[in-house]
């Protein structure tokens, strides 16, 4: 009969207990994308309603310095085949040719509208204010936001995203291109854990973010809300704040069909995603305190688990060598761990890689997926804890 003590059972009750929050939360959070295209795959498409019957929409992008990205993508936005829709670029403060390669595509396409930031405006973040500035132009009830260097998926992207506006805010996805090298494939396992998590927590009654590339809402609620007033000190936000402050289970809809993503180009260096990233972290102690007590548990409980299965392993397998002998705690506990390890890295891998393959998009190897698992909360809680010397508004 093999002997425990308290602290053999305390151990063996962290590890279950940890395990089973773990699978909880991604067989229902991670996985909910996947459940839903297999479900709604028919019901995902374009939006079948008459053009008469669908309604208008404001396509905005704030641009700073953009002028080969506009030269490449602006033309997918005003080929779009949607009936009735513009698209308002907001120059902000560029210094190169953002302006005569807008100038040029409205001299094509009287859809085509371009505003600007005052120079020398003193705000937080001047990203902010182009998007409120491009929402007061707007003449339809609908906002939808990207950014100059994304490419939608097709020409129905805006018909796609419709399909839903029968709700307040519609929260898509957008993937980065593929590329080759390490930090290509980090962004895009980022990109698409972080995809996962909010489409997912939305799915199941819980929005909380969403992503200023593929994201629409209504212009009334924006400016009923409030729009950015009271975001305006946070540099950025302009997307995953606003949403967390007026996103509710009634409101907001997810759309997951393919034709609905908005692709972007990966940054290239190591330091250009940190800065990128470290943006995006920086803006979560601004969330609701009930999301960040969603977002905490889940890392922390990672976290947990992997310091629990190193206890077992450093801690017993030593004198168990020792003793040579199967039935004691100090072979069961590890035995035990180690089974667990598996069973939660398997399962992971195949959640996520599933998702990828009815997204549509490039899959993760077994020891990628564990590496990053591990690596990336603690890139968040570095970026959380040592203060940002970046002071630029963009």
């Amino acid at each position: 009969m093999i002997d425990l003590h308290t602290v053999d059972y305390v151990l063996l009750g962290a590890l279950g207990l940890l395990f089973i929050v773990q699978v909880y939360w991604y067989a229902r959070y991670m996985a909910a994308p996947a459940r839903r295209m297999r479900k709604d795959r028919k019901d995902e498409g374009v939006n079948g309603l008459a053009d008469e019957g669908k309604p208008g929409v404001t396509v905005v992008l704030a641009a700073h310095n953009e002028s080969y990205n506009l030269s490449q993508y602006l033309q997918a936005l005003l080929t779009q085949d949607y009936p009735t829709y513009e698209v308002i670029v907001v120059d902000d403060g560029s210094e190169d040719e953002t302006r005569m390669v807008v100038e040029r595509y409205m001299t094509q396409d009287p859809r085509l509208h371009m505003t600007f930031v005052p120079y020398g405006a003193r705000v937080g973040s001047t990203k902010k204010l182009a998007l409120t500035l491009a929402a007061k132009a707007a003449q339809y009830e609908w906002l939808l936001l990207t950014d100059a260097d994304c490419c939608p998926e097709s020409r129905h992207w805006i018909s796609t995203m419709m399909a839903k506006a029968d709700k307040d805010i519609i929260l898509g996805f957008g993937p980065y291109f593929y590329e080759k090298g390490h930090v290509n494939r980090l962004v895009r396992y980022d990109t698409l854990f972080n995809g996962l998590h909010y489409l997912g927590a939305a799915l199941c009654g819980h929005p909380y973010m969403g992503v200023g590339r593929n994201l629409a809402y209504r212009k009334s609620l924006f400016f009923e809300s409030g729009g950015f007033t009271h975001l305006m000190t946070n540099r950025a936000g302009d997307d995953d704040l606003f949403v967390n402050h007026v996103a509710t289970k009634a409101n907001t809809a997810v759309v997951l069909a393919r034709e609905s993503y908005m692709w972007s180009i990966s940054k290239k260096t190591m330091k250009e995603w940190w800065q990128q990233k470290r943006r995006h972290v920086s803006v979560s102690p601004a969330y609701r305190n009930e999301t960040k007590c969603r977002l905490a548990l889940e890392p922390l409980t990672r976290g947990l688990f992997y310091i629990a299965v190193l206890v077992a392993l450093v801690g017993y397998i030593p004198v168990a060598l020792e003793e040579m002998s199967l039935l004691s705690a100090n072979v069961l506990i590890p035995l035990a761990a180690i089974l667990l390890f598996l069973v939660r890295w398997i399962l992971q891998t195949a959640i996520i890689n599933v998702s990828a393959r009815r997204m549509g998009l490039h899959r993760f190897s077994m020891w990628s997926v564990l590496w990053f698992d591990i690596a990336l909360p603690l890139v968040n809680l570095w970026m959380l804890v040592v203060p940002k010397r970046n002071t630029k508004k963009w």
